[in-house]
């Protein structure tokens, strides 16, 4: 996935992802409160979004939420996590903003 906060442009792992945000793996992290802009690369389509750290842990990553994601983004997300861990992501989800 790739991410920017400021002027820094990164290309991280996302090591673990849900429809509220991800943890990505960077070795220096933006810093609790910043914006991150957000396009992660999925089988159906790349999901862009902006969101707020609110997690930062130098030398290992940063924990994210989502504050804003287009309709049709927040669907593919959802499709790839549906695939991914089927019985954790309940039909009633799939759409909440």
């Amino acid at each position: 996935m790739a991410w920017q906060a400021k002027s820094e442009r990164q290309v991280s792992l996302a090591k673990t992802v849900g429809l509220g945000g991800l943890f990505v793996s960077t070795p220096e992290p933006a810093s609790v409160g910043e914006t991150v802009r957000l396009v992660l690369c999925v089988p159906n389509g790349d999901v862009r979004a902006v969101a707020v750290v609110r997690d930062s842990q130098p030398g290992k990553g940063m924990g994210l939420e989502f504050i804003a994601m287009g309709q049709n983004d927040r669907a593919r997300l959802y499709q790839v996590l549906k695939r991914l861990i089927p019985e954790q992501i309940p039909s009633t989800a799939k759409m909440a903003s």
